[in-house]
């Protein structure tokens, strides 16, 4: 029987264990993190946000140390491992995933496209030749925990095409994103350092066709590869997506002979029962055994997206969120709802992305290079448009990109928090009602 304590604890810490197992936890994360940042910079100790992130830290020997401040070491360094994961993401979904084939990924490219171009499009509408014109990327990503997160929150009810829709195009527009920083938000480029980081990415590619599956040996590769991308121009960043394409995608044992090996070892530890508390020496070679077993029938790539997904969802992206989302409102801030850089992102994320995907959509369906996904209606294509809309993480990142001077990046945030927040309601509200219609349609026949 168990422990009366160890009953009380485990009804005690259950709850936390579902939710973090739930797809809503980290977009939680996120949004707490953005409330407390947006709280913390606008209270009375509002210069200690502002000090922390502004700390300097100093990383590597004398003469050849890194120096930059906390801020800058969560954007170009902790975030290369958000990129990794969403490398890792998109190298999956192209082998074996909803991106595979041609006929399986038109929905999601063309949406994707769209619910890009078109928010660029509205930006520079209003800001083409003037100071806020860089901006014209931040409008173009999407979070794909926020969306994903609001999506859970709606639960059943809901086709798992339409998940499967949104999380795709999520995919196809965080390489967009990756592809816009590397190509238009770079600066003086090294050409000795693009040599080195194309070396490094060159070795890693030798590991990956030698046979290399230790994680360890793309790990530290990879960090020789982010410094090499950093000192280059490149955004560091990018590092994390070339590292990610190097990781190997295959196993080295298919299911059967996995299931015959685990078999054999099963079978061995059964035969040789341990003394007391300790295993026989036979069940102690079977289980090591085992471990490689399970080691080898997964691949590389798999084992390393796993690792990393716990670290990132609710380590690294909150982390960003709360150095990055706090916004000093009021007062003699100058910010404005009306100004050109927040009012075109506000008009491209929340007004741009569901046209431009449903757009997008409509004409790839039309031109049958796609097909809407079984029980999908255009009603919930509208509404997962507007959760495309959330751009909150990626967002925050390129308004950095865009804008080193504060007033014109606070002017891009306020815009990305206040598109994310409607964009998300819109989302709930389109997608409750056209769940409530399929539903309805349902009982009447």
């Amino acid at each position: 029987m168990q422990p009366r304590a160890s009953r009380i604890t485990d009804r005690l810490f259950r709850p936390f264990q579902e939710f973090f197992h739930t797809e809503a936890a980290s977009g939680t994360l996120l949004l707490l993190s953005a409330v407390i940042a947006l709280v913390w910079a606008n209270s009375p100790w509002g210069d200690t946000y502002r000090a922390l992130w502004e700390t300097k830290w100093t990383i590597g020997p004398e003469g050849a140390a890194l120096s930059k401040s906390l801020l800058h070491w969560i954007n170009d360094g902790l975030m290369v491992l958000f990129f990794l994961l969403v490398g890792l993401e998109i190298k999956r979904e192209l082998l074996v995933g909803e991106l595979s084939s041609p006929r399986k990924a038109g929905l999601a490219i063309a949406g994707a496209i769209g619910g890009m171009l078109v928010p660029a499009l509205l930006y520079l509408t209003l800001n083409a030749g003037g100071a806020g014109e860089r901006g014209w990327g931040i409008p173009m990503a999407t979070d794909i925990a926020f969306a994903l997160g609001v999506l859970a929150l709606l639960g059943r009810g809901l086709p798992v095409g339409l998940r499967v829709f949104l999380a795709a195009l999520a995919i196809v527009d965080d390489l967009g994103a990756v592809l816009v920083i590397a190509l238009f938000y770079t600066a003086d480029l090294s050409v000795g350092a693009l040599l080195a980081a194309a070396v490094v990415w060159g070795v890693l590619w030798a590991c990956n066709l030698l046979g290399v599956r230790q994680l360890w040996v793309y790990g530290l590769l990879g960090v020789l590869l982010w410094l090499a991308v950093f000192k280059s121009g490149v955004h560091a960043t990018v590092a994390g997506v070339l590292l990610a394409l190097t990781i190997p995608a295959r196993r080295e044992i298919d299911g059967t002979a996995f299931l015959r090996e685990v078999q054999g070892l099963l079978d061995v530890f059964r035969k040789n029962p341990g003394t007391g508390r300790l295993l026989s020496e036979d069940q102690r070679d079977a289980v090591y055994s085992l471990e490689q077993a399970c080691e080898r029938v997964e691949a590389p790539l798999t084992r390393m997206e796993h690792r990393l997904h716990g670290l990132v969802a609710y380590g690294i992206m909150p982390l960003f969120a709360l150095a990055n989302a706090g916004v000093v409102l009021g007062g003699d801030s100058g910010l404005s709802l009306t100004h050109p850089v927040t009012f075109g992102v506000v008009l491209g994320l929340l007004l741009g992305k569901p046209i431009g995907v449903l757009l997008a959509s409509w004409l790839a369906v039309r031109l049958r290079l796609a097909e809407l996904p079984a029980g999908v209606t255009w009603g919930q294509l509208l509404g997962v448009g507007c959760l495309c809309g959330i751009g909150f993480t990626m967002a925050l990142f390129i308004a950095g990109l865009a804008f080193p001077t504060p007033l014109l990046l606070d002017q891009a945030k306020l815009g990305i928090l206040g598109a994310s927040l409607l964009a998300g309601l819109l989302g709930w509200v389109f997608l409750a009602r056209a769940r409530k219609i399929q539903q309805a349609e349902a009982l009447s026949e």
